[in-house]
């Protein structure tokens, strides 16, 4: 796999995660501003449910090492974390991870482009590294959470996603719940 393109937002002005559609259908994205400059791509409700984890640890640790910085506030305004037209996502994300800047106090957020073998175009993989502060990141995980827990009831009985039809539960032998 050669060398891809690199997206980098340093620092941003603004991120945010957000779903669009309704619920069982719906498409998550992470949007990074910079000044007039706004840069999406497609994640997995998964991949922030995940990342609200990773980053709480990863908090936790440049904390431990660097004892002299206060906490990261997790708040955030909803009204301003919903992502704003337009959304022309650059790539859908395989891989996250973090990064730490000590010297400025800015963590990267570094997403990578999902790369399916054997599709030639993919060759290039592209990553999109956004410079947050550390309150940005909690707030983008915390919100993201936040949607994420707003899509489909559970079932009573198995715990899993319910269409507005209701959904054919195992626990019922195949009845809709």
């Amino acid at each position: 796999m050669s060398d891809g393109k690199i997206t980098e937002l340093r620092p941003v002005s603004h991120i945010t995660t957000d779903a669009i559609g309704p619920p069982g259908m719906r498409v998550f994205y992470v949007q990074a501003w910079k000044d007039e400059r706004a840069v999406s791509v497609i994640v997995e409700k998964f991949q922030l449910q995940t990342l609200a984890v990773g980053v709480e640890q990863f908090l936790a640790e440049v904390n431990e090492r660097h004892r002299n910085l206060s906490s990261a506030t997790a708040d955030y305004d909803e009204e301003r974390m919903h992502i704003l037209p337009p959304v022309d996502p650059l790539f859908r994300v395989g891989q996250v991870g973090l990064g730490y800047d000590e010297g400025d106090d800015l963590v990267a957020l570094e997403l990578h482009e999902l790369f399916v073998e054997g599709n030639e175009e993919t060759e290039a993989q592209q990553v999109a590294r956004f410079w947050c502060t550390r309150a940005q990141l909690r707030a983008l995980v915390n919100w993201g959470l936040e949607v994420a827990a707003r899509g489909r009831p559970l079932c009573p009985q198995c715990g899993q996603p319910m269409d507005d039809e209701g959904h054919l539960c195992p626990r019922k032998n195949g009845h809709k719940v």
